[in-house]
């Protein structure tokens, strides 16, 4: 770090003025990053599913219709007004720019499975010339066809639809949480620092963090696909991290000046001391996000890149642009004070809350962990699921239109199972459609033989077996009545997969499969993102301290924080409360799991950011000579104020994006700020003090080895 701080002190304006420069010339490619951006991404491309959608696609021309419509005709759907208004209907739909090709109850039979149970509403389907258009072409039929339009009621659903709709709303989310974000963030700068001059030089670090961030999500875009909702967390954890790390190097550079100490040599010692803590948390942080990458969904990848790619700017912004401003700017730091900064003492509310903590470890200990404890057993009962149009707001005209597939009609027609099975006998065919087409909740099983319901075969016209069988494999579509995201839908994917044992080779597909095989996906990698994430804490927090105790210690409480906030999590959004502080969102009895990962390795992230907070400022004063009581005492004390201002601004920063239309952004939002005010209060404040104060000296114990290893590879300048 030494050399770092010598150049930067030595050439403040060069450093200072180019990084901006880099961050102003990259936004040239940043912000174009939001068109290249795609929806979607929660399912395993690797899985059998995944390989039946590619067939249907390359070799059999098929594919989900982007937009499913519901019409409902005000009558019966047979009467001679109703097919009139249907051929108006067709017709504007394949009038739309974009429309490939357009079918319906009437086109397909009139088969009864396409009318509603009234007989009132029946289904059009619409295919795209190109799915990366989807939303637009989507957006086009929602504003000029959906509504009271030709004689009908004209519902928009389909997963086209469900991509615009989310576009739109991340639109506004953004801008709104910005708008709530920087004011009270800026106020909260302002009560910590007293000054205008040093409460802004946070709030510079964080924009030019995420401007920077989003040419790099734009690079990331043009090589891998990333989703719409990585720019979220580019703004949440730039914000976030940017203040952060800023205010602990502001803070530091301001109590050495408060030493009489030189300008430059307080830059020095800053770089040296916060700069270094800020470096080993920036390091953690990315090497968690890293566990990300275990996934196999772009979903999570995504926020994989763009949590290495916040981190890292923020990480350089406050150790290469911060420090020159501040060896420009000197005592101007404390320009247009608002009341009186006041120098740090060793003896305050935090020293006294710690040494009150460590009289009675054991009770704060107990109580403590029942309060953990508590918290995480509401999510004994977790039910694992996925989004679908119900992440959107419940009175959202996609949601509202997807309601009447779910109330009105039997079958899930946009949505049907898809197998291929290999070198199959038109007997084994016809044997295993017989079969299906008699089981629960199968409406009816469709192969190149004709249509299968109740065990009987309907015979078809030629037209209907063209695209059933292509080179060695036959598809059989079964069209079934549970949802398609759901438990049922699960455990009938399974069944399915059970019966391949008459076939070569079978593979199932379609929504319910990709479903299961995402679920698998997370499932079957975590316990390897885990390790991965414990084992790099580890050793970073090793190297930092040079502890063998300390590292263990806190990955613990990380976990014991992290089962704390997902009990939490499981409360709100599975059960459904917390209407009245969020907002409006539905609960479908399942909670997402691609977000609840991606709260519990966000927040086990940021949560290290506080351990090293208070961990450096301890190991400074054991290090003088103070024993380890006095040593957390005045830790505590010198970052307590630091550590509760860094996790109420990364709350309000994530806050902000629980007031989003869509739901797995409230979940981000609400359960990352939960998570550093729960680790900032409850584990850092009460927990760490009272297991340092039981530990004694052996916080600082390591083998002999493993301190020589700490010295020659750790970062101590």
């Amino acid at each position: 770090m030494r050399p770092l701080s010598n150049f930067v002190i030595r050439h403040s304006k060069l450093s200072l003025f180019g990084f901006i420069g880099l961050v102003l010339l990259s936004l040239i490619g940043g912000f174009q990053a939001f068109g290249n951006l795609k929806g979607g991404g929660y399912y395993d491309p690797n899985a059998d599913s995944a390989k039946v959608t590619e067939m249907l696609i390359k070799d059999f021309n098929q594919n989900d219709p982007e937009v499913v419509l519901v019409a409902d005709m005000g009558r019966s759907v047979d009467e001679a007004q109703s097919v009139q208004n249907a051929d108006l209907i067709t017709s504007a739909l394949e009038q739309t720019e974009g429309v490939k090709t357009v079918t319906s109850y009437y086109s397909l039979g009139r088969p009864a499975t396409l009318k509603s149970k009234d007989g009132m509403a029946v289904y059009f389907f619409a295919k795209f010339e190109d799915s990366a258009k989807a939303a637009e072409v989507s957006k086009t039929i929602q504003d000029n066809i959906g509504g009271n339009n030709y004689g009908a009621t004209i519902y928009v659903a389909g997963w086209g639809p469900i991509t615009s709709e989310i576009n739109h709303v991340i639109e506004g989310d953004l801008t709104r949480a910005e708008a709530v974000a920087l004011p009270l963030t800026l106020l909260l700068m302002i009560f910590v620092f007293g000054s205008v001059v040093a409460a802004g030089l946070p709030l510079m670090i964080a924009g030019l963090t995420i401007l920077g961030s989003f040419f790099f999500i734009w690079l990331s875009s043009l090589f891998t696909d990333t989703s719409t909702f990585s720019v979220n967390l580019v703004t949440g954890l730039g914000l976030g991290l940017g203040i952060d790390y800023a205010l602990l190097m502001v803070n530091r550079f301001r109590e050495e000046r408060s030493k009489k100490v030189p300008v430059a040599d307080a830059v020095q010692t800053t770089v040296l001391t916060a700069g270094r803590t800020v470096f080993f948390s920036g390091l953690t942080v990315a090497l968690v996000m890293v566990g990300l990458n275990f996934f196999p969904q772009y979903f999570l990848k995504s926020f994989a890149y763009a949590g290495l790619v916040s981190v890292s700017i923020a990480v350089a912004a406050a150790l290469i642009a911060l420090p020159a401003f501040l060896n420009i700017l000197g005592d101007n730091v404390n320009r247009w004070p608002l009341f009186k900064h006041r120098a740090p003492k060793d003896v305050g509310f935090w020293s006294k809350l710690a040494k009150f903590v460590m009289r009675r470890p054991i009770p704060v200990i107990l109580v403590s962990v029942l309060a953990l404890g508590s918290l995480a057993a509401l999510g004994m009962n977790v039910k694992l699921g996925q989004v679908d149009d119900r992440i959107l707001p419940t009175d959202n005209r996609v949601v509202l239109a997807t309601n009447q597939i779910r109330d009105r009609f039997d079958g899930r027609e946009g949505s049907p199972i898809e197998i291929m099975v290999e070198n199959p006998t038109d007997t084994k065919i016809s044997e295993y459609a017989v079969k299906l087409s008699k089981e629960d909740h199968i409406s009816r099983v469709q192969t190149p033989l004709g249509i299968f319901q109740k065990g009987y075969l309907i015979p078809q016209t030629d037209s209907f077996f063209k695209n059933y069988v292509k080179n060695d494999w036959t598809r059989v579509v079964v069209i079934a009545d549970v949802e398609p995201r759901s438990p049922e839908g699960e455990a009938l994917t399974k069944s399915l997969r059970a019966e391949s044992n008459n076939f070569d080779q079978l593979l199932v597909g379609g929504s319910s499969a990709l479903y299961t095989d995402a679920l698998l996906g997370i499932t079957n990698n975590l316990p390897w993102a885990a390790l991965w994430i414990i084992l790099t804490t580890i050793t970073l927090l090793f190297l930092f301290t040079g502890s063998l105790l300390l590292p263990i210690k806190a990955v613990l409480l990380n976990f014991m924080s992290l089962f704390a906030t997902m009990g939490f999590l499981v409360w709100v959004f599975m059960n459904g409360n917390l209407h009245w502080l969020i907002g409006d969102f539905a609960s479908t009895g399942t909670i997402d799991s691609s977000s609840l990962v991606l709260v519990a390795v966000i927040s086990f992230g940021l949560s290290m950011d506080y351990e090293l907070f208070l961990l450096s400022r301890i190991k400074e004063q054991h290090d003088a000579g103070l024993d380890t009581t006095e040593s957390v005492a005045v830790g505590l004390q010198r970052s307590g104020r630091i550590i509760t201002t860094a996790a109420l601004v990364l709350a309000v920063s994530f806050f902000a994006f629980a007031s989003s239309g869509v739901s797995i952004m409230k979940m981000l939002g609400l359960g990352i700020a939960f998570a550093v005010i729960l680790d900032a209060t409850v584990i850092r404040a009460l927990l760490v003090p009272a297991l340092m104060r039981l530990f004694g000296n052996a916080n600082w114990y390591a083998p002999k080895w493993m301190k020589w290893v700490q010295k020659k590879i750790g970062l101590e300048h």
